[in-house]
């Protein structure tokens, strides 16, 4: 398999490739409870979670189609400041087959996006604002600057949570008041280490690219305090050629 074509080997083997439906079964089950907080990161084998400084270096055909359908499955896409910028996010849009699959589903066509800043270190005419398809959300601090605030407040709807840094377990709750408890965080790798210290990650989508890449890249996660261990259950891995696809849910 040198292609996007995907097979289940835990904990079913599946006979053959997956379909984008049975793909996307097996990442809504178990998912019932609300809010549910899914993280999504690739890495290499090495523990590495970007190659030349973006995680986009790390993917693959297998690992885009898994990242398609899982916006496919959310009601808002969270995404720290820094990702946003590095990743060269645009406007948050699926492609027309998750488009279609959403609205069959009762969702808005396009999941909102949530973007996690507390410096406030964005453009309001940027694409990301300017072309969104739902209005935007921004997580800030009390601490962030006002006029900056306000600016930003005439194109997304900014929520202040916490004094000096984003709170996580008030952003979760707004977001779930707001009817979007199906949260997807794409990264980075602060962000999924602040929701681990809050207790309110329930489920890690990890690909593993068959690389090995040394250096000084950043892990997954990372925080500036420690924290407990948190205990995860494998839920399944997909195949496809060298490239694992895991689904870890909160044990």
């Amino acid at each position: 398999m040198t292609d996007a074509t995907i097979a289940r080997i835990f904990p079913l083997p599946s006979e053959e490739g997956l379909g984008d439906d049975g793909i996307a079964s097996l990442y809504s089950d178990g998912t019932e409870g609300l809010p549910w907080v899914r993280v999504n990161f690739v890495s290499s084998i090495d523990g590495a979670a970007t190659q030349q400084g973006l995680s986009a270096g790390l993917s693959d055909a297998a690992d885009r189609r898994v990242f398609a359908i899982l916006r496919r499955l959310c009601d808002v896409v969270l995404v720290g400041a820094g990702t946003v910028r590095a990743e060269g996010y645009s406007a948050m849009r699926v492609d027309d087959a998750s488009e279609r699959a959403r609205v069959a589903a009762g969702l808005t066509p396009h999941p909102v996006f949530a973007i996690v800043s507390a410096s406030l270190d964005l453009d309001p005419a940027s694409p990301i604002f300017q072309q969104a398809p739902e209005r935007p959300i921004v997580f800030t601090t009390s601490l962030s600057r006002p006029d900056t605030r306000e600016a930003l407040a005439e194109v997304a709807d900014v929520e202040i949570c916490g004094r000096d840094r984003v709170e996580a377990g008030a952003m979760v709750k707004i977001l779930a008041e707001r009817g979007l408890g199906r949260i997807h965080c794409e990264g980075g790798p602060h962000l999924f280490g602040d929701l681990i210290a809050s207790g309110e990650l329930d489920e890690l989508c990890l690909t593993v690219s068959p690389r090995l890449e040394a250096g000084v890249a950043s892990r997954i996660s990372t925080g500036a305090s420690p924290i407990a261990p948190v205990g995860m259950r494998l839920a399944h891995t997909l195949v496809s050629g060298s490239t694992l696809l895991l689904r870890y849910v909160k044990a």
